[in-house]
């Protein structure tokens, strides 16, 4: 009885191990998305009032929770019995991100113009919520496939540790950090009131707060090309054919070091932009044809 005891906590202790190592590696392979996922979310909640931006952070991170319990199970189930599935449901979100970037980009073009004063506008805080969790959704997707791809041929128990402590690490650390970030002006204006080098702190706080904001608002749009285009360009061979020399991973690469990461990163966001472009334009025929047809 005691030796079987032993056995068993042995073998926990096995398990444990390995998805404590999984998860490390795991986690490096994610880190990239995990950047833009942050990047992301922190514009997705810009605009909303300040007492109301926890709550709305609060909101999108439950969802953010509810994503993982139906996208870890369902990644396994994939896995497990229709393997090829995987690569066409990560393209259709690829897509979808091209998509939702490219219409911000358009929107900040054109509706930005003649918008009334951001005073006047009344933020539409249950829309940014689903928007937020819909991306988060896809973000989260990859993420979770890649994580996959990491501890694939392990056994399920280590393969399920791996992916679960993958998604609470990334809902709480992405979602912490975006509150964080977003009290940033309430901060400042705290350490602002005092005296000493905090009141120097505060004031600088306050300074960077809004460009913070600002380019996080920028970084969230380029973030869902790099991510939308990045899944198309892995997901097509002969497309990834063609991005691998320019990126500088041929038979003669271009240089060492860092130019491959940043020549790679610039032909996913190429890639993304066309295809946002393509996807919005199919949608505005799409929608013009349907009234057409209505009327």
């Amino acid at each position: 009885m005691a030796a079987s005891l032993l056995l068993l906590l042995d073998d926990i202790a096995s398990v444990l191990d390995d998805v404590a190592t999984m998860t490390k590696v795991a986690a490096v392979k994610t880190a990239g998305v995990v950047g833009d996922d942050l990047a992301v979310n922190a514009r997705q909640v810009a605009g909303v009032r300040a007492d109301r931006e926890l709550p709305v952070v609060a909101a999108v991170a439950a969802g953010s929770a509810v994503n993982k319990l139906i996208l870890v199970p369902a990644a396994l189930a994939v896995s497990l019995l229709a393997p090829w599935a995987i690569t066409p449901l990560l393209v259709a979100g690829g897509v979808y991100l091209c998509y939702e970037g490219m219409e911000k980009v358009l929107h900040a073009f054109h509706g930005g113009r003649h918008a009334p004063a951001a005073e006047a506008v009344a933020v539409d805080e249950r829309g940014k919520i689903r928007g937020a969790i819909r991306t988060d959704f896809i973000l989260s997707a990859e993420i979770i496939v890649i994580a996959l791809g990491v501890v694939a041929g392990r056994p399920l128990v280590v393969q399920l540790g791996v992916l679960a402590a993958i998604a609470v690490a990334m809902t709480v650390g992405v979602y912490g950090l975006v509150a964080a970030i977003i009290k940033l002006d309430d901060l400042g204006t705290l350490l602002a009131a005092g005296r000493g080098p905090g009141r120097a702190c505060g004031r600088l706080l306050l300074a960077a707060a809004p460009l913070l904001m600002r380019f996080l608002s920028v970084a969230g749009t380029v973030a869902m090309f790099l991510v939308g285009g990045g899944i198309v360009t892995h997901a097509f061979p002969w497309l990834h054919a063609m991005v691998t020399p320019v990126a500088g991973h041929g038979p003669e690469p271009h240089a060492a070091g860092w130019w491959p990461t940043i020549a790679a990163r610039g032909a996913d966001l190429v890639v993304g932009m066309v295809v946002g472009l393509v996807a919005l334009a199919t949608v505005a025929v799409w929608r013009r044809k349907g009234a057409g047809t209505k009327a």
